[in-house]
């Protein structure tokens, strides 16, 4: 398949914690800041000293070897796991002793490689499940139907619908999230994390089970979300295409620890990248 080119000719500029960043970003202060991240399980370090900056607006890459510890790092990042060792900042703040939720609000959301939808609910209740923490009455409210509260249902309709607009999936909004094709149920999963309003969004392998023409399309969506929202995006994928197509900065990981940080070209032609993927050539072969 023909690499394809969708990202503009980003330039990256160093930051002070040794990573890239878009220069569009460089005054701005980063999404992500990871220092030292690591966890053990059982004596065995999963992630061990990770270290990496994400800009404001930023398209960003996590490849590796399948057991790399991709997702481990996603856990760690979204405080499904809690580290062992260093620190986890969203938007300049520190994360430390934050559960899920509480990481969530402060501006992090995610899909999963496997996916986690509420198959017997409807598409739209799928993304008014995200919508929950933008709710504006109370229990009172609530319980005896006052008017603020239909105003509320009529404005998170309004805001599922939109969000679904994205992916063009309106006319799906009343059909039970488990009968979608699979490609329909990827997209739904991504839109319910948008509904969040997160500044940061994270994608585990979010292109798996989807046909070519299907990942082109994600591809184009995927921009078009950092372009509408002007949020950054973190996917972790092993399509290359889809990877060097769209990412601006890339952090390979093997073993746990980072092995190579930098733009699509300089991670294509780093031998130590190269050999983590393919082995290391015999001399001659």
């Amino acid at each position: 398949m023909t690499q394809l080119k969708r990202k503009s000719n980003t330039k990256m500029v160093p930051v002070p914690s040794e990573s890239i960043v878009p220069e569009r970003d460089i005054n701005k202060s980063p999404v992500l800041e990871a220092r030292h991240l690591g966890i053990e399980f059982g004596g065995l370090k999963a992630v061990e000293d990770f270290n990496l900056t994400i800009g404001k607006t930023e398209i960003a890459g996590l490849i590796g070897p399948n057991g790399a510890g991709k997702t481990t790092v996603f856990n760690l990042l979204t405080k499904v796991y809690q580290p062992t060792t260093g620190t986890v900042l969203i938007n300049g703040r520190d994360t430390a002793g934050m559960n899920t939720v509480q990481a969530n609000k402060l501006g992090i959301a995610r899909t999963f490689q496997n996916i986690r939808l509420f198959s017997q609910m409807s598409v739209e209740d799928n993304v008014r499940i995200g919508l929950h923490n933008q709710v504006k009455y109370g229990m009172f409210t609530g319980i005896f139907r006052l008017p603020a509260f239909w105003k509320q249902e009529r404005v998170q309709h309004e805001k599922a619908m939109d969000l679904l607009s994205i992916f063009d999936m309106q006319d799906m909004a009343e059909m039970k999230a488990g009968s979608l094709p699979y490609g329909a149920q990827r997209r739904l999963e991504i839109v319910r994390a948008l509904a969040t309003n997160p500044s940061l969004l994270l994608l585990d392998e979010p292109a798996a089970g989807m046909n070519p023409h299907e990942t082109e399309e994600l591809m184009d969506n995927i921009i078009k979300i950092r372009d509408k929202f002007q949020i950054a995006v973190m996917l972790i994928e092993h399509d290359m295409n889809l990877v060097m197509g769209i990412c601006e900065g890339i952090c390979v990981l093997n073993y746990g620890k980072v092995i190579a940080k930098g733009t699509a070209e300089e991670i294509q032609q780093n031998p130590v990248v190269i050999e983590a993927y393919l082995g290391k050539q015999k001399e001659g072969a």
